[in-house]
C-alpha cells in the first residue's frame, strides 16, 4: 500500500469532470476529490442523480476509472451550524447527502468543517470566539459547544451506517479549528467515524506544527489536503488575527461564494501571510518529512492537493504544486 496522489478539482470548476481529470492525470496524479455541496457549487457531480440511480453511480465511477483516475474524496466544506438558514440548514443537509452518496459509490471519506453557531439561541450570525479571556466568552462557547456535539453525533452514527469517515479540517472561524478543540469534540461526541482532514495550510498561519499535531492525532486523521503557506512581512505588525480586509463588489468577476448572498473578503495588499502553490512556503525536504509522518499513520491515506494561489493560473498552479508534491513523495 502506497500513499495515493490527488488533487480537489474545485479549482477546475471552468470546465467539464473529464476535462479536469485530464488535467490532473497530466500534472502525475492519480486521485480526484470532487465538491458536492457546502460553500460552492458542484459543476463535477450530480448529487441528486447519482443518489437516485445505481445506474448513475456505476457511469460516473466509470469516467474516472477510464482516466486510470481513482475518486479519492467527496467535498462539502461549509457552516452547517450556522444560525443563517440558507446557510445552516442546507450545509447540514449537504453533508447528510455527502454521508450517503460516498457510502453508494464505495467513497471512503468525506471533507467538510465543524461550522460556526451563534453567540445564543436568538443569534442571527455566526460568531467565531478568539480568545475566550472575557468570562462572557465562556457563555457563548458553552452554547456553541450545545449546538456542535449533537449535530455531531448525530453526522457520525449516519457516516458509521455508511461506512464513512467524516473528515474536519481545522480551518480558523470554525468551532473546532485546532487539535484540542477536536479532541474535545470527539471525547464529548464518543465519535468513532469523525477524523480530522490535515490541512497544514490553516496550521502554518496560526504558528502550528502540522508534523507534530499529525503525530499527536495518529489514527484520528483520515484524509490529507497538500496545501502549503508563505508568511510575509506584514505579521511583524499585524500578527495572524487580522480584520483589515475589503468589501468585494457584488458585480465583482471572479468573486468565491460563501453562502447565498456572500462571498469571500479582498485580502490587505500586504497581508501577514497567504496560500501559495505547494512548495513555495516550505520546500521539498518538509513536504517529504510531511509526507513521512502521514505515511506513518495510515500508509495508505488520499493526500489531495487544493490549490488556492491567486499568483497562478488554476492549471499552473496545480501542475506546480503536483511537481512539487511528487518530489517530495519520491524522497520516502
Amino acid at each position: 500500500m502506497a500513499l495515493t496522489y490527488g488533487a480537489y478539482t474545485a479549482c477546475l470548476s471552468d470546465r467539464p469532470l473529464t476535462a479536469a481529470l485530464d488535467v490532473l492525470k497530466e500534472a502525475g496524479l492519480t486521485g480526484a476529490e470532487v465538491n458536492v455541496g457546502g460553500f460552492i457549487p458542484s459543476p463535477h457531480c450530480p448529487v441528486d442523480a447519482l443518489l437516485a440511480s445505481k445506474t448513475a453511480r456505476e457511469d460516473y465511477l466509470g469516467l474516472f476509472s477510464e482516466r486510470g483516475m481513482r475518486l479519492s474524496g467527496l467535498n462539502t466544506s461549509g457552516n452547517p451550524t450556522s444560525p443563517l438558514p440558507n446557510e445552516g440548514l442546507k450545509h447540514a443537509e449537504d453533508i447528510r447527502n455527502a454521508i450517503r452518496l460516498a457510502g453508494a459509490l464505495g467513497v471512503g471519506e468525506i471533507v467538510t468543517m465543524s461550522g460556526t453557531p451563534g453567540t445564543d439561541p436568538t443569534a442571527k450570525y455566526p460568531t467565531w470566539v478568539v480568545n475566550p479571556w472575557n468570562g462572557i466568552d465562556m457563555e457563548i462557547l458553552d452554547y456553541q459547544w450545545s449546538v456542535v456535539v449533537p449535530f455531531f453525533k448525530e453526522i457520525d452514527a449516519l457516516a458509521r451506517d455508511n461506512d464513512v469517515q467524516v473528515c474536519l479540517e481545522l480551518h480558523p472561524r470554525n468551532l473546532v479549528f485546532n487539535v484540542p478543540s477536536f479532541e474535545r469534540l470527539i471525547e464529548e461526541t464518543g465519535a468513532t467515524n469523525i477524523k480530522v482532514n490535515m490541512d497544514p495550510s490553516h496550521l502554518f498561519w496560526q504558528q502550528m506544527d502540522p508534523i507534530a499535531a499529525t503525530k499527536r492525532l495518529g489514527g484520528l486523521i483520515g484524509h490529507v489536503h497538500a496545501k502549503d503557506t508563505k508568511i510575509f512581512p506584514g505579521a511583524a505588525y499585524r500578527g495572524v488575527l487580522d480584520t483589515d480586509f475589503g468589501h468585494v463588489a457584488a458585480d465583482a468577476e471572479g468573486k468565491v461564494p460563501v453562502a447565498y448572498g456572500y462571498w469571500c473578503n479582498a485580502w490587505p495588499e500586504d497581508p501577514a501571510w497567504r496560500f501559495v502553490a505547494l512548495g513555495l512556503g516550505h520546500d521539498t525536504d518538509y513536504w517529504a518529512d510531511f509526507l513521512h509522518a502521514i505515511e506513518q499513520v495510515a500508509p495508505e491515506m488520499n493526500v489531495n492537493i487544493e490549490h488556492e494561489d491567486a499568483e497562478y493560473g488554476n492549471v499552473e498552479g496545480l501542475k506546480l504544486s503536483a511537481s512539487n508534491l511528487l518530489a517530495a513523495a519520491a524522497k520516502l
